[in-house]
């Protein structure tokens, strides 16, 4: 048999995952990126799931510098107390330093950067990509790795496009050295939490620039959710100096000055002192609405989507790295001796109900943050709202092992 190609639409996480497993199994791989420079350095804090390490290691990759492994949680009170404490143990990483390590495991003749996908068609013999460039590409297998936005799902699936969840995430990273020492002491080498009414804030350790791991060289990860109405708020948060209003989201360097001096005042006023002083210390802060994304189906023909193409779940889970390693190991073993067509019937039905139980289980989480609640939101908020279930179960993976 002739060496069978694939052409992956994108080239983040889900994208360079499923072009390493497949390469590794005699595919021909071209990976075709929109971006034109680097995306080394994007990103902030993710949390490397034990399923995610096991599937890196599988792969033949070195995780024993993958993150900061942390063991404790803690919630604080709003005089900076601790008011409960669990063990937890994690290893937290930054999307850099993953990114990375898949990347370089990539040969670059098979990446292609500032490459648009413009549209596909397909027939019973191969898949032509087309880009915006002019260019286009012929392959057996055609796989939609391209994120929220994804141009793959859109000519497969128009009609599916992300649902605003009711609330934003504001995230920064800060550099260890420049936590005081006492605050340092106090909260760096733990996950920390606290819950002003209707929100969430949290914070944890990760790696530093260049994925520097040395102690005084990392850097403190922070989120905070907060409540944001579609038709009224959302839109503000999302209109830049020019009166420009943002779709999806909006670069750091655009958000408007007036905006950011608000999310530091209600800082002032709702948090704790530790967390107060953290706060100060941001310079550039990211303002990340949070939505849903949730496909139907996940296999058409030659063309599979997978990760954030198929499924974006709200943080809480921190699923999403895991997910699109398991997105793609189940796809590549899908394919392994099998027609295309079959295998990627195969690998919908068996990926399309892990995609949707954890969707639900973020929904659930985050309920109590949004800005407008349905009964059953109310009813979610109630079991998954309380302090005790957010410490134990933000970013666990458990309910996927029943």
């Amino acid at each position: 048999m002739s060496q069978r190609r694939v052409a992956v639409i994108g080239g983040s996480m889900s994208g360079l995952l499923a072009a390493i497993m497949l390469a590794q199994r005699g595919w021909q791989v071209d990976v075709f990126e929109r971006v034109e420079g680097e995306l080394a350095g994007r990103g902030a804090g993710i949390v490397a799931q034990r399923e995610l390490i096991a599937r890196l290691d599988a792969l033949g990759f070195d995780t024993r510098d993958l993150g900061v492994s942390v063991t404790i949680r803690k919630l604080l009170d709003r005089d900076g107390h601790v008011a409960a404490a669990i063990t937890c143990p994690q290893v937290l990483s930054a999307w850099e330093r993953v990114y990375r390590l898949l990347r370089d495991a990539l040969p670059p003749a098979c990446y292609h950067r500032g490459r648009t996908l413009r549209m596909f068609e397909q027939d019973a013999a191969a898949v032509v990509a087309h880009f915006a460039d002019g260019g286009h590409a012929v392959a057996d297998l055609l796989v939609g790795a391209d994120g929220l936005r994804s141009t793959v799902r859109q000519q497969c699936l128009p009609a599916v496009v992300p649902q605003y969840a009711g609330y934003v995430c504001w995230r920064a990273l800060i550099a260890e050295s420049a936590l005081p020492p006492a605050i340092h002491r106090e909260l760096f080498e733990q996950m920390t939490f606290f819950l002003p009414p209707g929100e969430q804030f949290l914070g944890y350790p990760v790696a530093g620039p260049d994925n520097d791991l040395r102690p005084g060289r990392r850097r403190y990860n922070i989120v905070w959710y907060r409540p944001a109405d579609e038709t009224s708020e959302l839109p503000r948060l999302l209109t830049d100096a020019n009166g420009v209003t943002h779709s999806i989201s909006i670069p750091p360097p655009l958000i408007r000055s007036e905006v950011i001096a608000e999310m530091r005042a209600a800082a002032e006023r709702l948090l704790p002192p530790q967390l107060r002083a953290i706060v100060r210390l941001i310079d550039e802060p990211l303002l990340q609405p949070i939505y849903d994304l949730q496909s139907s189906r996940l296999a058409f023909g030659r063309i599979a989507i997978i990760g954030d193409a198929a499924f974006v779940a709200r943080p809480h889970v921190a699923a999403g790295v895991s997910k699109a390693a398991d997105d793609a190991a189940a796809l590549a073993a899908a394919l392994d001796g099998a027609e295309i067509d079959a295998a990627l019937r195969r690998f919908e039905a068996e990926r399309l109900p892990q995609g949707n139980r954890i969707i639900e289980r973020a929904r659930h989480l985050g309920a109590y943050l949004q800005a407008t609640q349905s009964v059953e939101d109310r009813s979610s908020s109630e079991r998954h709202g309380i302090p005790e279930a957010v410490l134990a179960e933000t970013a666990v993976l458990d309910f996927l092992h029943p």
